[in-house]
């Protein structure tokens, strides 16, 4: 027979003043006490999980739920409050379900839609977590965390006109919104509008002045208008992500060397050396100055260029490959500005996470060139190989559509590890033309006077259609321009570790 006995009020009050006072450790032990006595309480169940909840214990957390549930299975918040905790644990599946059953119990239940959402979000699902921000929000149109998640799935799906006007709503509900000021001001960025990108920027701060993000914008937009000794100081204020790549670069293209020196050296004796854009900077700095290069990310980055042709797409009348090009040509995808492009244009968002299946497919087979990439150069001592991380996310992932006259001028991908390219068309040209180079310098770095781009190594590759290429993120790299009336496509794409 089952024991249905309860604890009496003055325990039970105890133990609710103890959750309410933050004496979370003190209602953990009291109600796991009680329910020697009184093993289906449902009270005890439900403070012991919110106890256990905040304390981050949230697989013990997930259990207590879990019993609160099966003595109350009718209660939208508890299935709401299990959804965060399997959140929490990466079990993201069981989420949904936990917040679908919240919303099926409280149909009206917003912030349940606002969770589902960035767990769907989370796991790529974008379409999914577009409708589930958007039922929330119809809700409560009054939501500014509902807009703003909203604008970063929009973002993330490459409609940044939309995702702007969901930010602009998100600050007009409230207008001291710093995080939604500085993604506005990143898709403004990214549809081309730089002025109003660093008015949002400058907004941000003016409300929060360490604002590690907007900080770190403005160093970038500094940098970018050649402003390096400025965009030095941001990027020191912004103590964020890749903040001491971004200063170095800063004080090299100032031509502050000595600070430059001063502050490498630092970052050598005192981080591991597992930043592709330092790695840049050292190997420059080094053949620049006659100097050994102390960064050992990947000293030699031209032996670590890797070629291979996938199948799926250089078999005649590939499938494959005629989705890719009809999905680049008919899917709603905005173009992002970027002025290092010529005659051509570039996709915005992140394909990968895009929900067409040939973007999904390639991104797969992407992943396996990768292992032979890695298992490749297997036995290499520097931290490219050696600290290979056994998952890694595409960071970015993007289209380059070039006709007549195109190229890339020579750069290099600040936030990747591997970065790398699949070709989908290339034009019949004579020579080098169209061919990918690759090497130690580019971005007009400083060169001393002493110095000549031979000083620099640098090699190229002419790709055919199917072809994959992946080289160490540190690498500059360029597309030599081509005459050719005919398009040059391409995905490119950054892999980084999670």
């Amino acid at each position: 027979m089952a024991n249905n006995s309860q604890p009496s009020q003055q325990d039970t009050q105890k133990l609710i003043q103890q959750l309410n006072s933050g004496q979370l450790a003190q209602a953990e032990q009291t109600a796991n006490s009680l329910l020697i006595k009184h093993p289906n309480a449902f009270v005890l169940h439900h403070v012991l999980a919110l106890a256990l909840d905040g304390q981050q214990k949230f697989a013990d957390a997930v259990v207590s739920y879990q019993h609160a549930i099966k003595l109350q299975p009718n209660t939208a918040d508890l299935y709401f409050n299990l959804g965060i905790a399997l959140n929490h644990l990466n079990r993201f599946d069981e989420a949904i379900n936990a917040y679908q059953q919240a919303i099926r119990l409280q149909p009206k239940f917003f912030e349940a839609h606002g969770n589902l959402g960035t767990v769907l979000q989370r796991l790529g699902r974008l379409d999914d977590a577009v409708k589930s921000y958007r039922a929330g929000l119809t809700i409560n149109p009054q939501d500014a965390r509902g807009q703003f998640n909203l604008g970063t799935a929009l973002r993330d799906k490459g409609n940044l006109s939309e995702a702007i006007a969901s930010y602009q709503q998100a600050i007009k509900l409230f207008p001291n919104y710093t995080d939604a000021y500085n993604n506005l001001g990143e898709t403004l960025r990214d549809h081309g509008d730089m002025d109003a990108a660093v008015k949002n920027y400058q907004a941000a701060l003016e409300r929060n002045p360490e604002h590690p993000n907007a900080n770190y914008n403005m160093g970038e937009f500094c940098y970018l208008a050649k402003r390096y000794s400025e965009a030095a100081n941001y990027f020191e204020r912004a103590q964020f992500d890749d903040w001491q790549a971004r200063q170095l670069y800063s004080l090299y293209k100032a031509e502050r060397f000595d600070d430059f020196k001063s502050t490498l050296d630092t970052v050598v004796n005192h981080t591991p050396h597992t930043s592709p854009f330092i790695a840049t900077l050292s190997t420059h700095y080094a053949n620049n100055f006659a100097q050994e290069d102390a960064y050992n990310f990947c000293k030699n980055g031209l032996d670590f260029v890797y070629q291979n042709s996938i199948d799926a797409l250089a078999e005649p009348n590939s499938p494959l490959l005629k989705a890719l090009l009809h999905d680049i040509d008919h899917a709603d995808i905005a173009q992002r500005v970027q002025g290092m492009l010529h005659y051509g244009k570039q996709s915005a968002g992140n394909l990968f996470k895009r929900p067409e299946p040939s973007f999904r497919q390639l991104a797969t087979l992407i992943k396996q060139e990768f292992i032979r990439y890695k298992n490749q150069f297997a036995h290499a001592d520097c931290e490219l190989i050696q600290s290979f991380p056994e998952e890694l996310e595409f960071t970015s992932s993007w289209y380059v559509n070039m006709q007549q006259g195109g190229h890339l001028n020579a750069h290099i991908h600040e936030i990747g590890w591997i970065s790398g390219a699949v070709y989908l068309a290339m034009p019949s040209c004579s020579g080098n033309e169209g061919a990918f180079e690759y090497g130690t310098h580019g971005d007009n770095y400083p060169i001393q006077p002493s110095k000549t781009l031979a000083d620099f190594p640098s090699a190229q590759i002419l790709p055919d259609v199917g072809d994959i290429v992946l080289f160490p993120s540190s690498l500059f790299h360029r597309t030599i321009p081509f005459q050719a009336d005919e398009r040059r496509i391409c995905i490119a794409f950054d892999l980084k570790p999670k």
